[in-house]
C-alpha cells in the first residue's frame, strides 16, 4: 500500500503547513494520561506538538511525506532554540524581517536531508512557513481572488465581530448568503477544483457525494454559529491569515510545557503500522482523517493492526470527512465507539468541514 500511494501522489511539495483538525477536541477525545505513549499523524505537527502537553512518555509523530516530517523537525526545532516571541515571527503568525537569519542559525541541527530542502526552498521560510502549503495556497486563493467578488473586507471582517447567536443567524441569512456566494463557493469547492488546486485527487478517490454541496452545506452551519467569530480556521479560510487567534499548539501558556517535553517526540517514516512494530503497543491514537482514502478493504485491513497496536482501554481518535469510516461498526467484538463523546465534541468542531469525530475505546 505504502509504495503503491507513494507512485500516485506527489509528496515533493508541503501538502499541509498547518494541522487542519481541531487539537482542542482531539485532547479532549483522546484524554491522554501523563506516561502515555501516544501515536499521532504527523502531517504539520502541530497536533503532535499539542499532545505534549499532555507529559506523555514517548509520541511518534509518522507520516509517508518526507517534506512533511521536514517540516515537522523544524517546528520541533524552534520549540528547542526559539522564544515564544522569535517561533511566533520565524514561523510567519507575526511580522519579521530577519527569518533567513534565524534558519541559518537553526540550519545545523537539523538532520542533513532536512537542512538540504529548506536551504532550497529558503523563500518558503523568508515568506512565513505557514502559508506554503498547497492547501494553505488553496485557501489564499479564496480569500484573495474569489471572495472579494462576493463580499467587501468589510462585511467580511463583521462575520467575525461579537453578535448574539440570533443576531449571527441573521447575518448570515440576510447578508451573507448571497447568491454569488452560493455559486461562486460552489464552484470553488467543487472536487474538480478542490483536486487541482487543495488535496490531492487520489485522496478524494473514495468520496462519493458532491463535495460542493457537501462542504456548503456545512459552511452554512457553521458560519451561523456563534463559535465562528473565534475560530482560527475559519479566519484562515475567509481573511487568508489567523489574525490574533493561535491554534492550540501555540497557546502562550502551553509554550513552556511543550518546549520541556519536545525531546519526547519523534518523527517517523512511514503508515502508522510501522510504528507499532518499532515502538510496541500504544496508548492512544491520533490517526487524524487518514481513512478518507482508503477502500473498504484495506481500512478493515489497517483498522485490525491499530487495534492489536493499542493498549486495553487505549483510545483512537480520527475524523470522517466525507468517506464514512468506523472501527466499530467493523469490530465490535474488539472497539467500543464512544458516541456520547463523539457527538459532543463533533458539536464544537473548529474544523466545521468535517462530518464526524469520532472516539473508540479498545475493549
Amino acid at each position: 500500500m505504502e509504495e503503491d500511494l507513494i507512485e500516485r501522489v506527489d509528496f515533493e511539495i508541503i501538502r499541509y503547513a498547518n494541522c487542519w483538525e481541531d487539537a482542542d477536541i482531539l485532547i479532549k477525545g483522546l484524554s491522554p494520561k501523563q506516561g502515555n505513549k501516544i501515536l499521532s499523524i504527523g502531517s504539520a505537527g502541530d497536533n503532535s506538538f499539542s499532545l505534549l502537553a499532555s507529559n506523555p512518555e514517548l509520541i511518534v509523530a509518522i507520516d509517508v511525506n518526507d517534506t512533511q516530517l521536514y517540516l515537522i523537525e523544524l517546528k520541533k526545532l524552534c520549540f528547542k532554540k526559539l522564544s515564544y516571541e522569535e517561533m511566533l515571527q520565524f514561523l510567519g503568525f507575526n511580522l519579521s524581517n530577519n527569518r533567513k537569519e534565524v534558519f541559518n542559525s537553526l540550519k545545523n541541527d537539523l538532520s542533513a536531508e532536512a537542512k538540504a530542502y529548506w536551504e532550497k526552498n529558503i523563500e518558503h521560510i523568508i515568506s512565513g512557513i505557514i502559508y506554503q502549503g498547497k492547501f494553505e495556497k488553496y485557501f489564499k486563493l479564496f480569500s484573495s481572488k474569489i471572495l472579494p467578488w462576493i463580499h467587501s473586507s468589510k462585511k467580511t471582517a463583521e462575520l467575525f465581530n461579537f453578535k448574539t447567536q440570533k443576531e449571527q443567524e441573521l447575518f448570515y441569512n440576510e447578508k451573507w448568503n448571497s447568491w454569488r456566494w452560493r455559486l461562486l463557493f460552489k464552484l470553488f469547492f467543487s472536487k474538480y477544483v478542490m483536486g487541482k488546486f487543495g488535496r490531492d485527487p487520489e485522496f478524494l478517490k473514495e468520496v462519493k457525494v458532491s463535495v460542493s454541496d457537501y462542504i456548503y452545506n456545512k459552511a452554512g452551519m457553521h458560519l451561523q454559529s456563534i463559535e465562528a467569530q473565534k475560530n482560527f480556521i475559519l479566519h484562515f479560510n475567509l481573511r487568508g491569515n489567523f489574525g490574533d487567534l493561535l491554534p492550540n499548539y501555540l497557546q502562550r501558556e502551553k509554550f513552556e510545557i511543550i518546549k520541556t517535553n519536545i525531546n519526547n517526540l519523534k518523527i517517523k517514516k512511514g503508515y502508522a503500522q510501522s510504528a507499532i512494530n518499532e515502538f510496541g503497543k500504544f496508548n492512544c491514537m491520533n490517526l487524524s482523517n487518514i481513512f478518507e482514502y482508503m477502500d473498504a478493504n484495506i481500512f478493515k485491513q489497517t483498522s485490525e493492526t491499530l487495534i492489536n497496536g493499542t493498549e486495553q482501554d487505549g483510545s483512537l481518535a480520527y475524523w470522517n470527512l466525507m468517506v464514512p469510516r468506523k472501527i466499530s461498526e467493523i469490530f465490535p467484538e474488539k472497539v467500543i465507539y464512544q458516541e456520547e463523546l463523539s457527538n459532543e465534541l463533533t458539536a464544537i468542531d473548529k474544523g466545521f468541514f468535517y462530518n464526524k469525530f469520532i472516539v473508540d475505546k479498545i475493549k
